[in-house]
């Protein structure tokens, strides 16, 4: 029996690969409750020339020493944009190889697609053109009812659930291994189990869940959170799941205290990461655009015409765990596997600061921990059981 269960899909390339993100639309056809992205709108689509002018500077900077790049695209939904992200990649291509660039012979083109419009020509004749060098992704919220409770029209509010699971047998077809990423919000607690299963039984080995960051989390949703995961937990085990399908919520190595010396990396990549919008504005991460922002200025740090200011980069540089993190947390004896998100840091703190940490989801996390424990102690009793 081969245990898949603790193997996470790595992503391509991790801590080695430079990741770039085009913001080519701020446009979509959903509208979902729980979107981060407060000023979606259909006027900010990004021209030719500007996503030239970007790969140009990007292209021809020195100090972008990773040997491997990820080109991002999103929105919106990238998709509706297909025409001129066609034409970004084969100008990258050719790009990288008239330079003879060292990304050239380790390169991806990566999306998170909201699926609608995955079966069309076009992009079907993007997929085939590429299909050696892509990353798609397919977000599907879980069971109808679940998905279909945010992830809505933005015009008609009708769910959108059976336009999306009508493409996931051809995406799953080109893309075996491909994983979907799953929102949960205070509102759809209740469905986490019978959405994970759901998943597994469409065929997706990979389901990758994680809470809003944002402070949406009512009284008792921790106790909900921990029951559903516990139930989830035992349906996985019992039903076989775990030898050959993955969800994020459960790993075996979360849920232990942290040192400030040895385990004080920042948890995610901004100011690592470069993200460039319609108007040609370079931002340390998509979360730092001002359509991501509910109370906070947007944080440029350049454009395509002037290059990356250094000085407003530096900040993001020094970034760690504990210089965010309140006494609590750098306390806390559950901190490994608590994860932020630098753009909701900023946006939620009480001044325009990016050291300081939002807990939103600090009682979200603490249940997680319980039902993962629960989950692994159950497997290991099952594993040695199995071996006597």
């Amino acid at each position: 029996m081969v245990d898949n269960s603790i193997q996470k899909t790595r992503v391509w390339q991790e801590g080695r690969a430079k990741n770039i993100t085009f913001i080519v639309t701020k446009d979509c056809q959903l509208a979902c409750k729980y979107c981060y992205l407060v000023g979606k709108n259909v006027k900010e689509r990004m021209s030719w020339e500007v996503a030239k002018q970007a790969i140009d500077y990007i292209l021809a900077q020195k100090d972008f020493t990773q040997p491997s790049v990820v080109f991002d695209f999103i929105g919106g939904e990238p998709f509706l944009e297909i025409d001129l992200i066609d034409r970004i990649c084969d100008y990258i291509k050719t790009e990288m190889y008239r330079l003879d660039h060292h990304w050239f012979s380790s390169y991806r083109f990566s999306f998170a697609t909201n699926g609608i419009n995955y079966h069309e020509k076009k992009l079907q004749d993007f997929i085939a053109k590429n299909r050696t060098h892509l990353s798609i992704g397919i977000t599907i919220d879980g069971t109808e009812r679940k998905h279909d409770l945010n992830r809505i029209y933005k015009h008609s509010g009708k769910g959108s659930y059976q336009d999306v699971v009508r493409n996931i047998p051809l995406w799953l077809e080109q893309f075996p291994g491909a994983g979907t990423k799953v929102t949960i919000s205070s509102e759809d607690l209740p469905y986490i189990k019978e959405s994970v299963l759901h998943l597994y039984s469409l065929g997706i080995k990979e389901v990758n869940i994680n809470c809003v960051f944002e402070d949406v989390w009512r009284e008792g949703d921790d106790v909900l959170f921990e029951q559903q995961l516990t139930e989830l937990a035992d349906a996985i085990i019992d039903g076989g799941w775990y030898e050959e399908f993955f969800c994020s919520f459960f790993n075996e190595n979360i849920g232990r205290p942290l040192d400030c010396i040895t385990q004080n990396q920042n948890w995610c990549g901004a100011g690592m990461m470069l993200a460039v919008d319609a108007a040609g504005n370079f931002y340390p991460c998509t979360r730092f655009a001002q359509y991501s922002l509910r109370n906070k200025p947007a944080v440029i740090i350049g454009n395509v015409r002037e290059g990356i200011n250094r000085n407003k980069l530096r900040p993001f540089l020094t970034l760690d765990r504990c210089t965010q993190s309140n006494q609590e947390c750098v306390e806390c004896d559950v901190a490994e596997g608590c994860a932020w998100c630098q753009g909701e840091n900023y946006d939620a703190a009480d001044t325009p600061t990016i050291f300081q940490r939002a807990t939103a989801i600090c009682k979200m996390h603490k249940a997680r921990v319980r039902a993962n424990r629960y989950y692994w102690e159950k497997l290991h009793k099952l594993k040695t059981e199995q071996v006597c």
